[in-house]
């Protein structure tokens, strides 16, 4: 199935309900699908074999997303943020595009050669009245085959260079049918995104909740207070954040009453448990959910729901309560293996490389191909372990592991003890070259505002739970981390950065 028969279906269910944007003025099912004709219109007047799209999240974006879908060509949300090499490589790749790009960055597109149109410009091309032989031309028009691609999503190249994650629509489709019931939301249902456009997140928050019927509000520049103040205003009864959003929240002054908000949604990086825990008992009327997955499984394939998080929360038994460190159990229609070293399935408890399997499973590369094994799993680079009753725990990237001597270290493991002492609230491991040992473990840590907590004594720390070899060498504090605006840390520049200048300040 293609995704514009998402927007069809949703016309036909609920047309006059508004799905996009502010309760007062938003855009309506009906809307969306005229609006996406017309863009689709324009895309095929243009000649353009994709359709990028380099801006902040906003209407434009599911406007670009179903126009896309509907002329028959891919949408390519792309990193507003990458560096000028970086951003001339990846729009090499796409010659023959039609961009859209905020105004800073129409000159980026347009050196590349592409015809570019800022946000406001083209919902403006695409408000206007579309011809009835238009809108029918399209509407009956036999839509781009399911294994088309839809989306292509960049990865976020925190270990490597990006490289372009092929979503077909099957894949997309297959993951809403397996999420969301259609309808299934009240009219009065609002849900606000706080995550850029090139994330996975966005592009499944925008399908599921059109599907579902929910109304969709993003946050275009998140600060804790602007978070909460907006929440209150749309009446937002479901949200969506990044583990960093969520920490900023908490700890922030504002007023944190949110009388509708009744689900909230987190994912794409490790949640602290100090941090869960505060919102918890912060908001005790909310569901909380913790989703794990990925830009090749096209997002979610392991879920904590809210009956977890509670029963976690108020349990005294620590294998329960330990729940809230992990990600859930598998969704349906999501097969998972954990795989030791010698590739073979491993039993419960013992921890290796999480491989999936499943109709959302995209895992295809542009000009590369599928990383899938002969059995059709594919590897995910995370690693991680299932306990017994089927509670997936993450475990860091494979890639990320330090080997000192002859023993593998993962850094998640020492980052989590870091993140239980009361003053540390962000805290990053790595392996650093060391002639004795291979790589010897050093970290970077950032400190609640006010404290003055030893080098030496968080050091002791860490050694109380951990053993020595275990415990960093150097710790060093800085005033943030380096991480992507999805929360994501970027440990090859944590490792850049101690590397030449690694002096630890007590």
């Amino acid at each position: 199935m293609n995704l514009t028969m998402l927007l069809d279906m949703a016309v036909d269910g609920f047309g006059d309900r508004v799905v996009i944007g502010r309760k007062d003025g938003g855009i309506s099912a009906s809307r969306l699908l005229e609006m996406s004709v017309a863009g689709a219109a324009a895309i095929r007047d243009s000649g353009a074999d994709s359709l990028v799209y380099l801006a902040v999240n906003g209407p434009s974006f599911p406007v670009a997303m179903f126009a896309a879908a509907r002329a028959g060509v891919p949408l390519v949300p792309v990193n507003y943020r990458l560096g000028t090499e970086q951003l001339d490589a990846l729009l090499a790749n796409h010659p023959h595009a039609l961009g859209i790009a905020d105004p800073e960055q129409v000159g980026a597109l347009e050196k590349a050669g592409l015809s570019v149109l800022t946000p406001d410009n083209w919902l403006t091309l695409v408000s206007e009245p579309v011809p009835a032989v238009t809108m029918a031309e399209f509407l009956e028009a036999e839509q781009s085959e399911d294994e088309a691609p839809a989306v292509v999503i960049y990865t976020s190249g925190t270990t490597s260079a990006p490289k372009g994650v092929l979503l077909r629509h099957e894949n997309l489709t297959s993951y809403v049918f397996g999420s969301v019931e259609f309808a299934g939301a009240e009219a009065y249902e609002a849900a606000l995104v706080s995550v850029p456009p090139y994330h996975i997140a966005a592009v499944a928050n925008v399908i599921t909740s059109l599907y579902a019927g929910r109304r969709t509000m993003v946050l275009e520049r998140f600060t804790p207070a602007e978070w909460l103040e907006t929440a209150r205003r749309e009446e937002i009864t479901n949200a969506l954040v990044v583990p960093t959003m969520l920490s900023r929240i908490v700890e922030d002054s504002s007023d944190k009453s949110l009388p509708n908000l009744r689900g909230l949604a987190y994912g794409g990086a490790p949640m602290p448990a100090s941090v869960i825990e505060k919102a918890l008992q912060m908001w005790p009327e909310v569901g909380f959910v913790n989703a794990y997955g990925l830009t090749e499984t096209s997002s979610t394939v392991a879920v904590l729901g809210p009956e977890d998080h509670r029963s976690a929360l108020e349990s005294d038994d620590p294998a329960v309560r330990a729940r809230l460190g992990s990600v859930g159990q598998v969704v349906p229609g999501i097969e998972l293996e954990i795989r030791d070293a010698f590739d073979e399935p491993v039993g419960p408890g013992v921890a290796g490389s999480i491989c999936v399997r499943g109709d959302q499973v995209s895992a295809e590369y542009a000009g590369i191909g599928r990383a899938v094994d002969d059995r059709g799993f594919f590897n995910t680079r995370d690693k991680g372990y299932v306990d017994s009753d089927g509670y997936l725990y993450i475990g860091g990237r494979v890639d990320d592991t330090i080997i000192r001597g002859a023993e593998n270290i993962a850094p998640a493991e020492i980052e989590e003890v870091l993140l239980r002492h009361p003053s540390v609230i962000d805290a990053a491991v790595v392996g650093v070259p060391d002639e004795e040992w291979g790589q010897r473990i050093e970290a970077a840590v950032v400190l609640r505002p006010g404290s003055a907590l030893e080098v030496d004594d968080l050091r002791a720390y860490v050694r109380e739970t951990l053993r020595g070899s275990k415990t960093p060498e150097k710790i060093v504090y800085w005033d943030e981390l380096p991480r992507t605006e999805t929360g994501k840390l970027v440990r090859r520049h944590v490792l850049a950065k101690l590397l030449p200048d690694a002096t630890t300040v007590s």
